[in-house]
Formats: C-alpha cells, sequence, structure tokens
C-alpha cells in the first residue's frame, strides 16, 4: 500500500470519528436542553403543548421551598391551561399548608384550579383543598379535622429514673416553655393554648370564606372531627363526588378549559434528605404508631435533627389506635 493510500484511508477515518462525536454532542445538547425544560421528569416548558399541569401534594405537608417554586412556574407557563391539585395528605404544619394554600390561590387568579381528595385530605390537606374553586373528593374520602394542635412529649419522670436531671439557665421563665424536661406550668400552657386559638380562628375563618358556610351549623366541624366525601358533601366542604374524570370535566365544562388536553405531572426537584425520612418515619410508625411517624418526618424533613423544635404548629389529622 503506497504512503498516498494509507494518507487516504487515515482521513476517512479521522472524518468518520468526528461525524460520531459530533452525533454524539448534538444529542448531549438535545437531552441537556430537554432536562431543562421537563418539570420533574414530564416534558413541558417550550417542548410541551397546552395542557393540564398535575400537582400531586401527599404525606406530610411542610413549608417547602421547591414545591412554592414549582408553584410559581406553573402559574408563570403559557403552555399550563389549568391545574389539578391531588392532595392525599393527613395534614402536617400549618404554615405549611398555609404557604400552599397561598401560592394555588395566585395560581387561581390566573388560571382554573380544581382540587381532587385521594384517600385522606385533612387537617392542612384540608386547607389546601380550600384554594382550589372546586372540589372533587371520593366517596369514602376522609376530610376536614378542621383545627390545630401542639404535641410535645415529657421526659423528666424517665430521666429521673435513670439519673439524669437537665439543668438550665434561661433569659425568661417562658424561653423554651413548654419543656420536654419538666411538667409543663399553668403559665406555659396558657400561651401555648392562645397561640393554638389564634390559628383555629384563622383555619375556621378560612373554611367560612370560602365555602360560604358556617363552622358553627357543621356538627362536630368545629370540635375537630372528620368527615366522608359523602357526608362532606351533605355539609357543603366538597363541591363534588368522583375523581379525576369528573375534576377534568369541571375544568372544561365550567371554566373552558379545551377539551381532551393532556394532564401533565409537575414535580419539584427532588430533595435527598425525603428518603431518609421515610425511614425514620417509618420507624417511628411502627414504634410509636401514625403519630410518631408523622412527628419523625416532620423534624427530619424540616432538618431538625439534634433539636426537639417543630416548624410551627400542627394541622393533622391523628387516627385513634383504639
Amino acid at each position: 500500500m503506497s504512503l498516498e493510500t494509507e494518507i487516504v484511508l487515515d482521513r476517512r477515518q479521522l472524518r468518520r470519528r468526528l461525524s460520531l462525536w459530533r452525533g454524539l454532542a448534538i444529542a448531549g445538547l438535545a437531552v441537556a436542553i430537554g432536562g431543562y425544560l421537563m418539570p420533574g421528569d414530564k416534558v413541558s416548558g417550550l417542548l410541551a403543548s397546552k395542557h393540564v399541569a398535575r400537582v400531586v401534594i401527599e404525606g406530610t405537608i411542610m413549608d417547602d421551598r421547591a414545591q412554592m417554586e414549582l408553584l410559581r412556574k406553573i402559574k408563570n407557563s403559557d403552555n399550563v391551561s389549568g391545574v389539578l391539585v391531588f392532595v392525599n395528605s393527613p395534614g402536617g404544619t400549618t404554615t405549611g399548608g398555609e404557604a400552599l394554600f397561598q401560592e394555588i390561590r395566585s395560581i387561581a387568579e390566573k388560571k382554573p384550579v380544581v382540587a381532587q381528595f385521594g384517600t385522606v385530605a385533612a387537617s392542612a390537606g384540608y386547607i389546601v383543598g380550600l384554594a382550589a374553586d372546586h372540589i372533587v373528593a371520593r366517596g369514602n374520602t376522609i376530610t376536614g379535622s378542621v383545627g390545630v394542635l401542639m404535641q410535645w412529649p415529657e421526659f423528666n419522670e424517665m430521666l429521673g429514673k435513670i439519673g439524669v436531671k437537665m439543668n438550665e439557665v434561661k433569659s425568661g421563665e417562658l424561653k423554651a416553655s413548654p419543656s420536654p424536661f419538666a411538667p409543663a406550668d399553668e403559665k406555659s400552657l396558657a400561651v401555648v393554648k392562645e397561640m393554638i386559638d389564634d390559628g383555629f380562628d384563622w383555619f375556621t375563618a378560612l373554611v367560612e370564606s370560602r365555602r360560604g358556610i358556617k363552622v358553627a351549623d357543621v356538627p362536630g366541624l368545629g370540635q375537630g372531627r372528620v368527615f366522608s366525601g359523602r357526608m362532606a358533601l351533605t355539609h357543603k366542604l366538597v363541591d363534588e363526588i368522583g375523581g379525576e374524570r369528573e375534576a377534568t370535566r369541571w375544568l372544561e365544562e365550567k371554566r373552558g378549559v379545551e377539551k381532551d388536553l393532556k394532564i401533565i405531572d409537575w414535580k419539584p426537584a427532588s430533595d435527598s434528605v425525603w428518603g431518609l425520612s421515610g425511614s425514620v418515619s417509618g420507624l417511628a410508625r411502627g414504634i410509636f404508631g401514625p403519630a410518631g411517624g408523622q412527628m419523625a418526618e416532620i423534624v427530619t424533613r424540616s432538618g431538625a435533627f439534634g433539636t426537639l423544635g417543630l416548624d410551627g404548629l400542627i394541622s393533622v389529622w391523628q387516627p385513634s389506635e383504639n
């Protein structure tokens, strides 16, 4: 083989390699652009046509910045014609419910919003539903549980039995009170009760303004009871019995959303601490019951390891095991 022939063959091989790398680079760029334009794992942004955005609110509700940012993107997306908020939550922190309520109401100023309740939509979960202009619940959905609570353990007797004594110096008698390391006194309980009453007044006012009812007129509503979906419909706590089909039909028939639009899931960026939260809350639920699991998830997701503080008051339904 002559030198000239070898040079020609080498050039052809080099061109093939360059073509391959160019193709891989273009493919990589396309993937990167697609990833940038995707909310969660579903295509949106510039690549999506008009659609209904579905947002899932489930588990323990927290004041989640990633979730808030997602809702703002939905509000500002020209491709979102309507929003379906699927709620399957026993509640969470009152601040978490308040934050979601405000963001969803902000969306509702520009786009129609419908809520679909799953197995349970209670306490802060019900607050989220109140943000929608129409609520669809299953006949057996557990909903309601209007109210606020604050809970804390008390370890002082246990510590005394094992010979441990807690000492503290604080700037005022109400600082860090009530404490799990001492019996609650009357002043501390009075302060907590005042906070609970304020949160409860806010919650009930929200129910009355959004649902057009008086809390006192619904038996047990002001006492924190739960209702089935059918009972909730009777008391005007929800608007319709059904599921996703009924929710999308309302968007189409009552709010003028184009029929048969694709429903696309919008998801916030994943948080690696949630996996740890699930493991810890599962263990706590096995030992202490549902309330223990909920409290563990609140602590882990709020990054509060090593402390006994909670992210505000709690509005959560806790089923009795008795």
